[in-house]
């Protein structure tokens, strides 16, 4: 077992046990341990899956670089009665437990919720599965990926002639990881604020992914529309989509905000078109999209990107690149605020990943080791 030195944070005092695998529940652990929880990771003898996934580098796994962050590691086989008997002196001594088994799996084990707070009665346990413990489907396997074609996601998403696009990484799993952490933080007030007991987490990996989709399940209740793939637009502000400068790097530019509209237009000296009523709010600009997108793709696509970005900014515009990971690399608001970590590691020396968010005035999280 490793056990690095971690350094004290606002959950230094919490104990949690991280049973789960590739890959939402894991990032949950991920997300507490930035903040100080104590966090064991148990892994198969094999070593977790996510130590297989992904690119390497001279055999070391780097993805895992980042989701077993500030964790420790022990090795244990919880299909082994010895394994679950550890298993349970560990959960005796834990406030959380976080797991991704398919649901029932640890029933048969004697490891369930039921079966640990009889141990420990202020246990927190997060179950996290692809669609939940409950329901018709709550036996199936899954990933992150069907739920993010069954939210409703992957029909949203691409061009209007094309076909549904899933996301090329976690989107998913890594929103069911935040959603997790955040069940865990409200279940821990709850007991130790008004009940003094834990309680069990069920959380199915689609549900958080519905929820920040937003507008198209209240619309589609009220109205009978069902939401459609509209490339970089929105179906409520206009005009906001991407566009190609004269040098052919990509620009985003949005005008959600009436007011931002009306700087924008003055800036590439149309002035004129706050008054066409065509244009005049965001639903004539919707209804009108082709038209108000032709005139700012045609601005914009005889400057440089420099020059658009340097008129549309000064302006009070909202307009930004689009980065690459190179682009991220080197700007120097993002080194300004720290937003990539530098963290020393043993096998690969110096590694740089995503840091803690949200910055904590106080008590802000940091990365200890990778």
């Amino acid at each position: 077992m490793t056990a690095p030195t971690v350094g004290r944070g606002p959950l230094a005092k919490v104990r949690v046990l991280d049973a789960a695998s590739f890959m939402a529940a894991p990032m949950t652990a991920m997300w507490l341990a930035d903040f100080g929880a104590e966090v064991v990771k148990i892994e198969h003898p094999k070593g977790d899956m996510m130590r297989t996934w992904g690119s390497s580098k001279s055999g070391v796994p780097l993805f895992w670089k980042v989701v077993g962050r500030n964790k420790k590691s022990v090795t244990l086989d919880l299909h082994n009665p010895r394994g679950q008997d550890v298993f349970k002196r560990l959960v005796a001594k834990a406030d959380v437990v976080v797991e991704n088994f398919r649901p029932g799996t640890m029933a048969r084990w004697g490891i369930d919720y039921e079966a640990l707070r009889s141990i420990n009665p202020r246990l927190v346990m997060l179950s996290i599965s692809a669609f939940g413990q409950t329901g018709p489907y709550s036996s199936r396997a899954g990933f992150g990926t069907l739920a993010e074609a069954m939210s409703g996601y992957a029909h949203m998403t691409g061009s209007p002639d094309g076909p549904p696009l899933l996301p090329g990484f976690g989107l998913a799993d890594g929103i069911t990881g935040i959603c997790g952490a955040f069940a865990i933080m409200v279940a821990l007030h709850e007991r130790d604020s008004v009940s003094g007991a834990g309680q069990s987490i069920d959380l199915a990996i689609y549900e958080p992914l519905m929820t920040v989709l937003g507008h198209p399940f209240i619309e589609f209740d009220q109205l009978g529309i069902v939401a459609q793939r509209l490339g970089s637009r929105l179906p409520f502000a206009s005009p906001r989509n991407t566009y190609r400068s004269l040098d052919g790097r990509w620009l985003a530019m949005s005008c959600s905000a009436q007011s931002v509209f009306e700087r924008a237009c003055r800036a590439i000296g149309r002035p004129d078109l706050i008054d066409d009523l065509r244009f005049i709010d965001n639903q004539a600009r919707t209804a009108n999209h082709e038209a108000i997108d032709a005139i700012f793709a045609e601005w914009i696509g005889a400057r440089d990107s420099a020059e658009v970005l340097t008129v549309l900014n000064d302006a009070g515009a909202a307009v930004a690149p689009i980065y690459d990971v190179r682009d991220v690399f080197d700007d120097p608001h993002m080194k300004a605020r720290d937003n990539l970590a530098q963290i020393p590691d043993d096998e690969l020396g110096m590694v740089r990943m995503q840091n803690v968010v949200s910055k904590l005035s106080r008590t802000p999280g940091k990365i200890n080791h990778a």
